[in-house]
């Protein structure tokens, strides 16, 4: 069993090696255009590798960018393994990461607030102390 460390470290790579195939087109699955990878987590034995993806458009294109990644896990298993070298390379699956939607949501929020509160008293509005 590797050491935490050892994991990340080829989460990482992971991370770095798919996002390379992705960014220079070796994968050509045009569902796969516009994603990104958020975030590469493997288990303590090297069994899996849960990848985390996301796209610009967000979640409307949540299937159909998992259906093509799951359709190519195969070729991108192999090409991985071809360039890390392990025993046995972990198993790919694949996650939609709805964090990016939540943190373009959440900015909107911060952004609205932050005009209420610059924008100044109407006249003849009476300021109630908040109890």
């Amino acid at each position: 069993m590797p050491s935490q460390v050892r994991a990340q470290r080829i989460a990482d790579r992971i991370r770095q090696d798919l996002s390379e195939m992705l960014v220079t087109n070796r994968i050509h699955d045009p569902r796969l255009s516009g994603i990104f990878i958020t975030d590469v987590t493997v288990d303590r034995e090297l069994a899996f590798a849960n990848i985390f993806v996301s796209a610009i458009e967000g979640i409307t294109r949540s299937k159909e960018v998992l259906a093509g990644l799951e359709s190519a896990s195969g070729f991108i298993r192999r090409e991985l393994s071809a360039q890390i070298e392990l025993r046995v390379f972990p198993k790919l699956r694949f996650h939609w990461d709805a964090t990016p939607e939540n943190a373009d949501k959440i900015e909107r929020i911060l952004v609205e607030l932050h005009k209420d509160q610059s924008k100044p008293p109407k006249k003849g509005a009476k300021n109630k102390p908040d109890q």
